[in-house]
């Protein structure tokens, strides 16, 4: 349970909890945790779903070979401000690696152990981003089981990852290796128990355009889902419509706020219905906003319509 600090107590008589917004605004304010299928690209993933509900856009927090299934998180139009909530938090991937070559247990496992931990690496050749090498963390790897030459393992590693180098890499150190198969697990607090497949999400949109049905509510997460990881402000009624126009938080405008937030940290500015105002950049720690007067945190993008808070 998360802990606020109590600026004052405040009771909101504006906006809608984010649970009853119409279906035609989730639609356009909603996330999908999607079960990408093997074959297309990231972006082929996110057109197919832009093309399903006729947005004008649709996006996602990073990338994933065609190859690789699993986790996906999509944002829908409006929602997709909240990407770089999302671009940073950490990864699980379950795998098959195969050895070029008879390895006993116990040097595979040293191998991999010498994996674990801050790692370099360069990003592959077919990769979107420039190939210069980075520094990484993979938080843990273990071998699962293994069949000759095939080993299965789970990864956890930090954003930005390549697992395809890893496996290169484990190699490099027992005579050749390659990932032969891989799955992601988990995006942050999203994880596959949260994956829908397209095609049922295809099947609740098409019957809720033909009779009404709102089953489709079962496939679309609010937009406030993109930001639960994030450290929470949360503003009184009288400060929605100047943050929504872009303006900055000022303290006293805070009703409350998270326990532990620190200056320059992002944080998700909410309305006390908890509907997501905006992302913003923290000025001051939580206890500062508590007592001083000034600006709290500096708007980075917002994510409500103003015209819901024009009071």
């Amino acid at each position: 349970m998360e802990e606020f600090l109590v600026r004052s107590n405040d009771i909101s008589m504006h906006g809608q909890n984010p649970g009853s917004r119409p279906v035609e605004e989730l639609l356009k304010n909603g996330i999908i945790i999607l079960d990408k299928w093997a074959g297309p690209t990231t972006h082929d993933v996110s057109a197919a779903v832009k093309k399903l509900f006729s947005l004008e856009k649709a996006g996602s927090s990073g990338t994933l070979d065609p190859a690789v299934t699993g986790v996906l998180p999509i944002t829908l139009e409006n929602a997709c401000k909240t990407i770089p909530a999302l671009q940073h938090l950490d990864k699980e991937y379950v795998g098959i690696m195969h050895l070029h070559k008879d390895v006993d247990d116990l040097e595979l496992k040293n191998a991999v152990n010498s994996f674990v931990g801050k790692i370099r690496q360069r990003p592959p050749v077919k990769s979107a981003v420039a190939r210069r090498e980075r520094e990484r963390t993979v938080h843990s790897m273990t071998i699962i089981e293994r069949d000759g030459r095939n080993v299965l393992f789970k990864i956890r590693c930090e954003a930005g990852t390549y697992v395809r180098v890893v496996c290169h890499q484990i190699g490099t150190k027992v005579g050749g290796a390659h990932m032969k198969e891989l799955r992601r697990t988990e995006v942050g607090r999203f994880s596959e128990k949260d994956c829908v497949r397209i095609q049922d999400v295809a099947d609740a949109y098409y019957e809720w355009k033909e009779s009404g049905s709102e089953e489709i509510r079962n496939y679309v997460l609010p937009v406030e889902a993109a930001v639960e990881h994030l450290k929470k402000i949360i503003i009184k009624d009288s400060a929605v419509f100047s943050v929504a126009s872009g303006s900055p938080v000022y303290s006293t405008g805070i009703s409350k706020a998270s326990k532990g937030i620190v200056q320059d940290e992002l944080v998700a500015v909410l309305t006390l219905k908890g509907e997501l105002a905006a992302i913003a950049r923290a000025n001051m720690a939580s206890e500062e906003m508590m007592k001083k007067k000034g600006l709290a945190a500096k708007t980075d993008r917002v994510i409500i319509d103003k015209r819901l808070y024009q009071i």
